[in-house]
């Protein structure tokens, strides 16, 4: 007699964690035949109902990936939603022509879902962005045989089998031994503690708000005689200084005798000139 499906509103593993596991525990495991015949009724009929038959009889599966994780310091029921998501994507993304049993290609999708999870709340700043970071996080702790710090012999064995730099698995390393720190001090922290927060030691002296007003203030009332200045040139004089100085492609003394007619010696000297009279204006 097959055990019945229990409804979905009472699947949430948050909401009560032992009921949830219990509950996963009584659903059926599916028979090859079953499993394929759901399979294909699925990829080939779009049944729903299908689907919803292999997800409920995987879910135990699910709980026994996610306690594996458990020394990561989440919430185990939060690991599970997760790797719930990868199942679901997994049945999707199922083709029973494969040859396999379903729980072997989910088991990707569902460790992929919990891997990303973990990246994302383990550490405030990320300890792992590229995939052979990724691989690296999750491995050195299995690899690790102590609490201790490895030493040079075990960090060398351990990069040798996982094809990365000693210096990877020595940075990982400290990563994973390390923790988040706070930036602001605790409210509950002593006064002779207080210097140990990081809003004390990390100001950034560079930055004075009174100096970048002063400096903003500067640059316009510099951009305000600069343009005020050119405005009292001739027409020439200041075409002449901004071919040569303003523009991204800047013209040479020749080119701009050739534009006007004149020899590249006449050019420097109302280059010359117009500069003198900028320098003046902008000085009064």
């Amino acid at each position: 007699m097959k055990k019945s499906l229990q409804p979905v509103d009472q699947m949430v593993p948050g909401a009560n964690l032992p009921a949830y596991v219990q509950a996963v525990g009584t659903i059926a495991v599916l028979s090859i035949e079953r499993e394929r015949e759901l399979a294909e009724d699925l990829y080939y009929n779009e049944n729903l109902q299908a689907a919803r038959q292999l997800v409920m009889s995987h879910l135990r599966f699910v709980v026994h990936i996610a306690r594996s994780y458990s020394g990561y310091g989440l919430a185990e029921a939060d690991l599970i939603q997760e790797g719930n998501v990868g199942l679901m994507k997994a049945v999707k993304r199922f083709d029973p022509e494969r040859g396999v049993r379903l729980v072997s290609f989910a088991i990707h999708w569902i460790k992929a879902e919990m891997h990303e999870f973990i990246l994302r709340n383990w550490r405030i700043v990320k300890v792992a962005t590229t995939k052979a970071q990724r691989k690296l996080f999750f491995n050195l702790r299995s690899a690790k045989k102590t609490l201790s710090w490895l030493n040079s012999a075990e960090a060398q064995a351990i990069a040798d089998d996982l094809n990365v730099d000693v210096k990877e698995v020595q940075r990982m390393e400290g990563r994973l031994s390390s923790r988040d720190l706070g930036y602001d001090q605790p409210t509950d922290a002593e006064d002779d503690n207080a210097w140990q927060a990081p809003q004390y030691y990390l100001e950034d002296q560079s930055s004075d708000p009174a100096a970048a007003v002063e400096s903003d203030d500067w640059q316009d009332s510099s951009e305000t005689q600069l343009h005020n200045a050119l405005a009292d040139l001739d027409e020439r004089s200041r075409d002449i200084l901004s071919q040569r100085w303003l523009s991204e492609k800047k013209s040479t003394l020749h080119q701009l005798a050739a534009q006007y007619g004149v020899s590249a010696e006449r050019i420097r000297q109302l280059e010359q000139s117009a500069m003198k009279k900028l320098r003046t204006s902008i000085a009064a």
